[in-house]
């Protein structure tokens, strides 16, 4: 199973349209999961005109996109626990989003966490817990370049990441 992972892209402030080149990128994915910071609800569209789409909401969506999606959550995919959060509240995003999913033993819960907030491009093994943010299709920031990611669900969870310079 391939899933299009995708965070911040704080639309439609910045663009009226998904970047052709995220478009193109997920073409074929069985689904689209995102970490948050929509910005509006008509960003969920647009990526449901591609694949099934489901996320958290950010520290920037509004109370619509947060009653619909939660600020956290663990889905259960093919075998695999995913939780998902977008990652703001603490001092290094990684953590606050590795910590969101932790049980009382300091254990992980899940197999996967995404998440977001930074738009930086992260990937770690920890504990087992694979930790991916897939930067930002629409707002890279200080990034050199756009980002977004494949997660892909076969005997291991697997992340990559996909850079590009014009949206």
């Amino acid at each position: 199973m391939r899933i299009g992972v995708v965070s911040d892209t704080h639309m439609f402030g910045r663009a009226a349209r998904l970047p052709d080149t995220l478009v193109e990128g997920l073409q074929g994915v069985d689904m689209i999961l995102h970490a948050g910071d929509w910005m509006d609800e008509g960003v969920v569209e647009l990526f449901a005109l591609i694949a099934p789409v489901d996320g958290v909401a950010g520290n920037n969506d509004g109370l619509e996109i947060v009653r619909r999606f939660g600020r956290r959550k663990v889905l259960k995919i093919a075998g695999y626990r995913i939780g998902i959060v977008h990652g703001d509240g603490g001092r290094s995003t990684s953590e606050t989003a590795y910590r969101a999913f932790l049980d009382g033993d300091g254990k992980g819960t899940v197999d996967v966490v995404l998440f977001g907030h930074s738009h930086i491009p992260y990937m770690e093994s920890r504990n087992g817990v694979l930790l991916f943010n897939p930067g930002s299709p629409t707002d890279k920031r200080r990034q050199p370049r756009y980002s977004y990611g494949i997660l892909t669900l076969g005997p291991q969870p697997v992340g990559e990441h996909y850079y590009y310079d014009r949206k």
